[in-house]
């Protein structure tokens, strides 16, 4: 038997170890060779829990297993924040299987393979084509923010006449307002300062509104979808003026705490807070090709796939020092 290097989680935080790398494959399980690896926010919950970290992987098909129908050795896949699920429930039998009450999801204990590694072992009904043309630097952060905000825009019904807010021009936000743009839609950018008012024009923005120091907000068109980036928890006194009646709020980063919001202009305005969780497979699978066809790009630093890059990518992320979004590659 041979072995593969992996980064896991600890006490004290990553360290580098080595897995066994199966001789033989059950199921619809593929064997993996990672080429790139998105650092998303998710991972800094579990640096100190004994799990194999990273969530957004991608990479080259190295074997199948007997089950196995639709991937070939040589295929470029990714893979996400979900790996399996139990298939048979309501949310597994309508499309929704994110929800799934038995769903297998990144840094738990269902979950023991991670996009920090040299391969990953991962079910074929969870994996997803990568489109000709798309790198695979260019992929890995779709894996996971890509396609949190493609989901919540296409699983709500949203439409091209709509005005779509995003607040946060960050690894989650840069990629709304690309999407959000190339649907159709209205998109005004919500940032604390005007220092990237340039960039969200840049990538697709048609209006920008800075925060800080603001006592009132001023818009001109009432936002209909509110895509919520940033960790920390906006002035809703401020957001909440500028909602259409009707509205939907989304909160999409991952927080600790409660979610704290005016409960009086909800009710008098009819407005909505909708959670919503990464992508499930089907939408997963239409924001790659979306993305592709419409040159959606994250803007990305990247480090390399080693036990120093992992390290050095990790701490940056930690003192907010990476532009957008990190990609590990392998050598």
């Amino acid at each position: 038997m041979t072995s593969f290097i992996v980064y896991k989680g600890s006490k004290n935080g990553v360290t580098k170890s080595s897995v066994t790398k199966p001789e033989h494959l059950t199921g619809d399980k593929v064997l993996m060779r990672i080429t790139a690896s998105g650092l998303c926010g998710t991972d800094l919950h579990s640096l100190h829990d004994d799990v194999i970290l990273g969530h957004e992987g991608v990479g080259v098909v190295e074997a199948v297993g007997p089950d196995s129908k639709h991937l070939r050795k040589g295929d470029r896949v990714g893979f996400g924040y979900q790996h399996d699920s139990c298939g048979n429930c309501r949310n597994c039998l309508t499309g929704n299987e994110t929800y799934c009450v038995d769903r297998a999801v990144y840094g738990t204990k269902k979950v023991d393979q991670g996009s920090f590694a040299a391969y990953a072992v991962v079910r074929e009904a969870f994996l997803h084509k990568i489109p000709e043309g798309m790198s695979d630097v260019d992929a890995a952060p779709l894996q996971c923010a890509g396609a949190t905000v493609f989901a919540v825009l296409q699983a709500h019904n949203t439409r091209p006449t709509e005005t779509v807010g995003v607040i946060g021009l960050g690894g989650l936000g840069h990629l709304a307002i690309q999407f959000a743009a190339k649907m159709g839609n209205r998109v005004v950018v919500l940032s604390g300062s005007d220092r990237k008012k340039q960039q969200a024009f840049d990538l697709g923005a048609h209006e920008f509104v800075s925060i800080k120091g603001k006592d009132k907000l001023e818009v001109s068109t009432p936002i209909d979808r509110l895509l919520v980036t940033t960790s920390a928890q906006p002035n809703w006194e401020l957001i909440l003026p500028i909602m259409a009646p009707g509205s939907s709020i989304y909160p999409l980063s991952v927080d600790s705490g409660n979610l704290e919001i005016p409960y009086l202009p909800i009710v008098l305005n009819g407005l909505a807070v909708q959670g919503s969780l990464v992508a499930s497979r089907i939408l997963h699978r239409e924001m790659l090709a979306f993305a592709a066809l419409h040159g959606i790009k994250p803007i990305t630093e990247t480090f390399p796939l080693t036990e120093e890059g992992v390290k050095t990518a990790i701490e940056k992320l930690e003192h907010g020092d990476i532009h957008l979004r990190a990609v590990l590659t392998a050598a």
